[in-house]
């Protein structure tokens, strides 16, 4: 802890890194429950199946390229694309999900395990919030939009966390990176989007 004029900082990543397995396990249990709850809305088998392959290509792409960012102890990645993507195509639930557990799940075998728990609200409500929007339309618009408001949530969720942790100066220099992994993740998860969408439409009845 460093108290900042008046304003007590926490670096909450060190006091939540020995916790990133039991939230992930505890999150799993609670998101196989729900949709067991609601199999008569979905296909549970292959919503949960999808649900695991996702989270897993959102791990590989969040973990596959790194770029430390020293001032918070964090790091840049590319794993917006499946987050977006996850989302775009198989709606709010599933992308929640992958999102989520997935970007944690990044976290941790990344070496980052203290991020996770942070990470598994962050990303779990941008795949949410996307999801939630792209279920509207498949036009290219909606997709965008969809990806604008995830992004921006994405931006500003780790803002909120940086500024407590280290302050708002140091917060802000994480801002410009965040970013170019939200507009690569629209441009990438949006122009998936569209192919799987066009190409094989059949995926949407898998849930």
């Amino acid at each position: 802890m460093r108290k900042v004029g008046w304003f007590l900082m926490v670096d909450l990543t060190e006091i939540l890194k020995p916790y990133g397995w039991w939230v992930l396990g505890g999150v799993t249990v609670l998101y196989i429950a729900y949709v067991y709850a609601n199999r008569k809305k979905f296909r549970s088998a292959s919503t949960l199946a999808l649900s695991g392959i996702l989270a897993a290509l959102v791990t590989v792409a969040t973990t596959i390229i790194r770029v430390p960012t020293p001032t918070t102890g964090g790091y840049l990645n590319f794993g917006d694309t499946m987050v977006m993507f996850s989302a775009m195509v198989f709606g709010p639930v599933i992308g929640v999900f992958a999102g989520g557990v997935g970007s944690a799940l990044g976290d941790i075998t990344g070496g980052y395990p203290g991020w996770a728990p942070i990470t598994l609200v962050v990303k779990g409500l941008e795949g949410l919030l996307v999801g939630y929007i792209a279920m509207r339309g498949d036009s290219t618009g909606n997709l965008v939009v969809a990806g604008v408001v995830g992004g921006t949530i994405m931006v500003l969720g780790y803002l909120s966390f940086e500024a407590y942790m280290f302050g708002i100066p140091v917060a802000l220099t994480e801002v410009p990176g965040n970013t170019l992994q939200a507009v690569t993740g629209i441009l990438v998860g949006t122009a998936l989007a569209k192919v799987i969408k066009k190409r094989y439409p059949e995926v949407l009845d898998l849930i």
